[in-house]
């Protein structure tokens, strides 16, 4: 193995609960941040739920001209980047530049700017020839999604690698784990690495209404979200944001850091299949697991607990299950798994560095977070997916995956530091 990866900083903003403290209350006590959508009239809509941030920029150091300049999604980045750097206990002293790199996940980019910014120059949409004389002079950085990783990196100063990945509902994995293999060959001591997502928008909810992917069961938003039960119909759309440092591991030991966890494995597959299907035995992503537990040298035995993708439709939660029995055999149903989502939806991008969130603080406080809105288990999903309440138990390895639009299965494994 190259140079290890450990995690000094985490920084947060989910539904329910800005801050890491807040979003992890929510995790242990099981609630849900689910409810009706707020941030426009989603009336006309077949689904009109979903997990919103409450959010003031503005209360979490954002001056009005950063707020009128970045999209929701890249104020999200940098006040969970503020955060993450807070935590870690890096002075700016302690970082080369040169040495110090971003990546930052995105899988729909600037999503509210642009939908924002369209009706405005369209005239609520009715001008079929837009009329540029209306648009915000950062409207280009609305088009860009790299516009987040040059926010983030303009903050904490790194003229290092900066990059966005946007890998789909993995990019939040994804970003994690390319900076992670930055550090590994040498190219980096530092990286912020995370993924932010605000996709709650008109546009967003028609794609998704068109494909029948997001639930409408619009009569209890709190319940909407249910991975693994047997009458689940569909995801909850969320927003969010999370943002680690990231260390080589010997560096963080000298400057007496606080280490999280360590980055053990990571892999990623594509399953070259289907825009948004999923062959039903998990191959793909069973490969991916594999890979990540060889990279990490842990044998299926070794994994405490699976930090599941579980969306919450059909195909998914079926897909996953198979893909947990062919990569850990027996050890699949004695590993507790359960999904996140059940509580703060699926902020697409977003939602695996909040996932690898979750996973970190599991580590920490010896506590499986549970898969909330699971009464009536599924046949087909027969592993033990903590239902309804978290459990104690020691935690000192995590395995945490991703499945996304376009094929791509990816896999992470996280570690107790030692």
């Amino acid at each position: 193995m190259g140079r290890r990866v450990v995690i000094t900083g985490i920084g947060v903003v989910a539904p329910g609960g800005v801050g890491t403290k807040g979003f992890w209350d929510l995790l242990s006590c099981g609630r849900t941040a689910t409810r009706t959508i707020t941030s426009f009239d989603a009336s006309p809509f077949r689904s009109r739920v979903a997990a919103e941030v409450d959010f003031d920029p503005q209360a979490h150091g954002l001056s009005p001209q950063e707020v009128r300049r970045m999209d929701r999604a890249a104020q999200f980045a940098v006040v969970t980047t503020a955060e993450a750097w807070a935590d870690s206990g890096l002075a700016m002293g302690d970082v080369d530049p040169h040495r110090t790199g971003v990546t930052v996940g995105s899988g729909v980019g600037a999503t509210m700017a642009l939908d924002r910014e369209y009706g405005v120059v369209s005239d609520g949409g009715r001008l079929e020839l837009v009329d540029h004389r209306y648009a915000v002079p950062h409207l280009y950085d609305y088009f860009v999604p790299s516009s987040f990783a040059s926010e983030v990196a303009w903050k904490v100063g790194a003229e290092g690698p900066v990059a966005v990945v946007s890998t789909g509902c993995t990019s939040g994995l994804d970003s994690v784990g390319y900076a992670t293999e930055l550090i590994r060959e040498g190219s980096a001591d530092v990286m912020f690495a995370g993924a932010a997502a605000a996709p709650i928008s008109p546009i967003t909810v028609a794609c998704f209404d068109a494909i029948k992917a997001t639930t409408p069961r619009n009569d209890d938003p709190a319940h909407a979200s249910r991975p693994f039960d047997r009458t689940r119909n569909g995801f909850v759309l969320g927003e969010g944001a999370a943002m680690f440092v990231l260390e080589e591991r010997e560096r963080a030991m000298r400057r007496g850091a606080c280490v999280h966890a360590e980055i053990a494995g990571f892999a990623t597959r594509c399953n070259a299949f289907h825009m948004t299907g999923l062959r039903p035995d998990g191959l793909e992503m069973a490969e991916a697991i594999r890979w990540a537990m060889g990279e990490a040298r842990v044998n299926p035995e070794d994994v405490d607990y699976i930090n599941a993708h579980g969306s919450g439709t059909k195909q998914n939660d079926r897909h996953e299950t198979a893909a947990f029995k062919a990569s850990l055999g027996a050890h699949a149903y004695r590993a507790p798994v359960s999904s996140i989502k059940s509580m703060v939806g699926h902020s697409l991008g977003a939602i695996g560095s909040l996932e690898i969130a979750a996973s970190v603080l599991a580590i920490e406080n010896n506590v499986v977070p549970p898969t909330a809105n699971l009464h009536e288990p599924d046949p087909e999903c027969d592993l033990d997916y903590v239902p309804v309440h978290a459990r104690e138990q020691r935690v000192d390895t995590v395995l945490s995956v991703g499945s996304g639009f376009g094929g791509f299965q990816s896999a992470m494994v996280l570690r107790r530091a030692a």
